[in-house]
């Protein structure tokens, strides 16, 4: 007998048991003794069989792909975010016999998302991004595909997986505080992303806990151009800001450029942090104080989680993963 031709019913004929019993010892369910289920596992592993995929898709009425949403609108600064994360959630897809699906939208154009809904692509879904009006999230749930959030939503329904944006960035507000800055200004991209309301947050929290600080302090919010960053920046310079936050690798970026075209010094003259960290950063002179976060680590997290729902167990509604505060040259403390 041929193994690359080797089938359920070759393999019940040659054990002598009824594909049934086969399939529920491949499977893990269903009554079956231990002896048999035994029996059958070994031999299957002898003979290195592998069961079709579309057969078993069939079978259990799964297509065996998960659905991963991506925004249309990232930078370009974002691709190692998205990049990253996809790496964590393949890896982990794969092992369990799932391929991976890509579907762009953007917050009024979901038409990718909703024709691998509407064709029977996808067993679920994988949200890369979450918006305060968020169309895709609301989709899926209108269409009962069961669905991960990597980031955060007010949607209690919402099975949601994030780093603690908000503890991270009260901890580097607090140490720039604490060592005794006494004006910052922080520059935040869209508000319709969860991720800027959760980082004002904790930007805001270390304020609170510290009453008795006396500095001032400036937002500007909804800025993604680096022409607006430019002029943001200028202002801030001629108010001899001492510190300046940006809420992402991109827009602090765009200050540095600035620095650099000023001949501002860093930190010398201005200190520049970011809430997020990448290679970018790391590799700038001087290296930018900023927020670590595991994003592959994310992806796997987040796969892992949509896999359990698909094989019916329960997930929980939120959960939070660490990060690193990373002290570099840009800041003194």
């Amino acid at each position: 007998m041929e193994e690359r031709n080797l089938t359920i019913a070759d393999i019940a004929q040659e054990l002598g048991v009824s594909k049934t019993t086969v399939s529920r010892a491949m499977s893990g369910k269903g009554r079956i003794g231990e002896e048999t289920r035994k029996r059958v596992q070994e031999y299957v592993e002898a003979h290195h069989y592998s069961p079709n995929v579309v057969a078993k898709g069939l079978a259990q009425n799964k297509t065996f792909n998960l659905g991963l949403v991506l925004p249309g609108d990232y930078n370009i600064v974002e691709l190692p975010f998205f990049q990253k994360c996809m790496m964590g959630i393949s890896r982990t897809a794969s092992a369990a016999g799932y391929d991976v699906l890509l579907s762009v939208v953007t917050a009024d154009k979901i038409t990718q998302l909703e024709r691998a809904v509407m064709n029977r692509k996808i067993d679920g879904a994988i949200l890369t991004r979450t918006l305060t009006d968020d169309a895709p999230m609301r989709y899926l749930q209108e269409n009962g595909v069961p669905f991960v959030a990597i980031g955060s939503t007010d949607d209690t329904r919402a099975v949601q997986i994030d780093n603690d944006h908000r503890g991270a960035c009260r901890e580097l507000t607090g140490k720039l505080l604490d060592s005794g800055i006494q004006s910052l200004a922080l520059i935040g991209g869209r508000e319709e992303y969860m991720v800027t309301g959760n980082r004002l947050r904790g930007f805001e929290d270390a304020f609170a806990e510290r009453p008795g600080w006396d500095g001032s302090r400036q937002i500007f919010l909804d800025i993604d151009e680096e022409r607006e960053v430019e002029k943001i920046v200028e202002r801030l310079l001629e108010e001899q800001i001492a510190c300046i936050v940006c809420m992402d690798d991109f827009l602090c970026g765009c200050v540095l450029n600035v620095m650099q075209m000023r001949q501002i010094e860093v930190p010398e003259q201005v200190q520049v942090v970011s809430f997020y960290d990448s290679s970018m950063l790391a590799n700038r002179t001087p290296a930018v104080t900023s927020i670590r976060f595991d994003v592959e680590e994310l992806g796997k997290k987040a796969c892992g989680m949509l896999l359990r729902m698909l094989d019916g167990e329960e997930a929980e509604g939120r959960i939070l993963l660490g990060y690193e505060v990373r002290m570099r040259e840009s800041t003194k403390i």
